[in-house]
């Protein structure tokens, strides 16, 4: 089993980063540009890989009330994540991301792993900023 987290302070409440994290129609907009969500009847999904062409059958599920975001393959259990935010005070929150995969040899290098998470986080950052600056 291979298990991978990053964290990152988003200066935004923890509820405008959630909205942001789980917005199905947005989600491209802050996970590995080479993934491609498309939702079926929720929480099915399908993932789209870029960089393999293939398409995974797979689940999105939104825990609002605990402000996670969880998902992983529907079929063969071979990966896992969730995506957790948490307010820190000051209107800010943090936001920690976290793999999880099931067969080592499914994974990708750590560096690679390590370095989409934290362009991912930054994404979504990026986004909420984006939809304050739209909204205010």
């Amino acid at each position: 089993m291979s298990e991978h987290e990053r964290a990152r302070t988003v200066a935004a409440p923890p509820e405008e980063v959630f909205d942001q994290a789980c917005d199905v129609g947005q989600i491209d907009t802050w996970l590995p540009r080479e993934l491609h969500v498309h939702p079926e009847e929720m929480p099915a999904v399908t993932v789209h890989d870029d960089d393999t062409g293939r398409d995974e059958a797979a689940l999105l599920r939104a825990r609002r009330d605990q402000l996670r975001l969880e998902w992983g393959t529907r079929e063969d259990g071979r990966y896992a994540g969730w995506l957790q935010v948490e307010g820190i005070g000051g209107g800010a929150s943090s936001v920690t991301v976290h793999l999880s995969f099931f067969d080592e040899g499914d994974a990708p290098p750590d560096d690679r792993i390590t370095a989409a998470l934290d362009e991912s986080l930054d994404r979504l950052a990026e986004q909420v900023r984006i939809r304050a600056d739209k909204a205010g």
